[in-house]
């Protein structure tokens, strides 16, 4: 064969293998990618993530017995309910200047600053409207029925990750879907098991239609946050938390107090305080502890979803919620039915196969 036939074939064969080695160098880059979250898994992001589940438990259940008692012993501004579940805020700022210095060092790529102020001001708006829900929903059901519904949340999650966020259904994950569906459905059906406590059957279906549409917003927020994190935000740091924290909470605190003022409800807070049972300094200090409780669960919640996923985060959240109930037989004298007994059980056995790192 000629010389230069032969170096023509071999430059042929030479471009022919460069791009099936360019996808193979692709295909271990891109694996390597993916392993990569596992690898992270040390001693310290265990403890980054036993943390943050135990900020989320204390912090969702006691704020939510703290906002009940608030209705339970004279209050009655569904606003106010409303502006202290993110109006805590503030207590935050210290460690965002503290955090900062070192968040600074290893931040590698910033995300454009537009959409993340778009994305702050729509979260922090759908914060105000979810809060609102939930404030009629404890203030118009028991709270041993309000935290069982609340349990809805982990199934409309699991909807909105398989479409937003590429979650797989996974057996366990439908096993859940189905007892929760079950669950509401018997809270649903069996309203007049809440009789006695005071509660008419028209404000019992107000709340029960709050409540539901606030977990299916929440459900909702948690995967477009996580989507935030995994498309614009791209950046490990504590830092970031934060920041989605405070910079949602202010937008939904604003709302919150163009809603106290728009329904007029500011004018009888100063009345309200007075007639409460427990006193003036019992009234505030239950608002403040209120709203310091729902920063804590905030921060483990935002914390679950960077460290692992919004589908693990609200199974953290749903696994504290029949704690709820056992505490509101003791301090609200909420009665337990057999309809709220098997809706516990479905609550504790949903979540349970779908704990998933």
């Amino acid at each position: 064969m000629d010389p230069i036939e032969e170096l023509e074939l071999q430059k042929i064969v030479v471009d022919n293998e460069e791009p099936n080695n360019r996808s193979k160098e692709k295909s271990i880059t891109t694996t390597t990618r993916e392993v990569v979250p596992r690898a992270k898994r040390n001693y310290k992001w265990w403890i980054r993530v036993t943390a943050y589940i135990f900020f989320l438990i204390v912090g969702q259940t006691t704020a939510t017995i703290l906002g009940r008692l608030y209705f339970t012993k004279g209050g009655n501004s569904k606003w106010m309910a409303t502006f202290v579940q993110s109006a805590g805020f503030p207590i935050l700022l210290p460690l965002l200047f503290f955090f900062s210095d070192s968040s600074t060092a290893t931040t590698s790529t910033k995300p454009n600053l537009s959409i993340l102020i778009t994305f702050y001001i729509a979260y922090g708006l759908i914060l105000t409207g979810d809060n609102l829900m939930y404030s009629y929903g404890l203030l118009y059901l028991p709270v041993s029925t309000y935290s069982l519904l609340c349990a809805t949340q982990l199934a409309f999650n699991a909807v909105f990750s398989f479409f937003i966020n590429s979650q797989k259904f996974t057996p366990f994950i439908l096993n859940s879907l189905v007892l929760l569906t079950i669950a509401a459905s018997l809270l649903a059906i069996n309203g007049d098991s809440d009789e006695g406590t005071g509660i008419s059957k028209g404000k019992y279906v107000i709340g029960f239609l709050c409540t539901l549409g606030a977990s299916a917003t929440y459900s909702l927020s948690l995967s477009l946050v996580q989507l935030t994190f995994e498309k614009v935000i791209k950046r490990e740091t504590f830092i970031v938390v934060l920041n989605m924290q405070i910079y949602s909470s202010f937008v939904a605190t604003c709302g919150c107090v163009v809603g106290l003022f728009a329904s007029g409800e500011w004018s009888s807070l100063t009345k309200e305080m007075n007639e409460y049972e427990q006193g003036s300094v019992s009234y505030l200090m239950n608002l403040t502890w209120t709203a310091i409780m729902w920063q804590i669960s905030s921060i483990g919640l935002l914390g679950l979803i960077f460290q692992v996923s919004s589908l693990f985060s609200n199974v953290i959240s749903t696994l504290a919620l029949p704690i709820v109930p056992i505490l509101a037989v003791v301090i609200f004298h909420d009665r337990v039915t057999g309809v709220k007994a098997r809706k516990r059980s479905f609550t504790i056995m949903s979540p349970g196969p779908s704990y998933m790192l």
